[in-house]
């Protein structure tokens, strides 16, 4: 149960308190489990499973993570990991309209939202542009890595 929760909240100290509240949770009801709708470990499971999501809802855990900050901005991580795969390369090759949003949101670090307000287009635009951008990159690999 605890490897779960962990791999809900990704903090061992709130997976630990989770796993705790959980256990607390079953001894109180075990009377509501039911033998015809699966095994006693599935529901336990399914109640830690429950209470580590409720936590990655709660407004302590939003704002714990908000206090957090990265080591690397996003765009330098961004540029960083596109010059090791040439990605910039090929999406330069794109139709404006696709490298526009892919450079904004990817390699800029900006939301679909914030992109769309940039941009001065619909977000469903953006959205749209940014799938299909990455259907033709998918694509371009796939043929090129064939060819290695």
């Amino acid at each position: 149960m605890y490897g779960v929760i962990l791999r809900v909240v990704k903090h061992e100290h709130d997976a630990e308190e989770i796993l705790q509240e959980a256990m607390v949770n079953i001894w109180k009801n075990l009377g509501t489990y039911d033998v015809d709708k699966g095994s006693i470990f599935t529901w336990m499971l399914n109640v830690a499973r429950n209470k580590a999501i409720d936590y990655t809802r709660s407004k302590r855990y939003k704002q714990k993570n908000q206090t957090i900050e990265p080591n690397v901005d996003i765009g330098q991580q961004a540029q960083l990991n596109i010059e090791v795969i040439d990605l910039k390369d090929v999406v330069a090759e794109l139709g404006q309209e696709y490298r526009e949003v892919l450079e904004n949101v990817y390699f800029s670090g900006y939301t679909h939202e914030q992109t769309s307000e940039l941009l001065g287009i619909p977000l469903g635009t953006v959205k749209t542009r940014v799938r299909k951008a990455i259907m033709i990159l998918r694509d371009f690999y796939k043929v090129n890595m064939t060819e290695l």
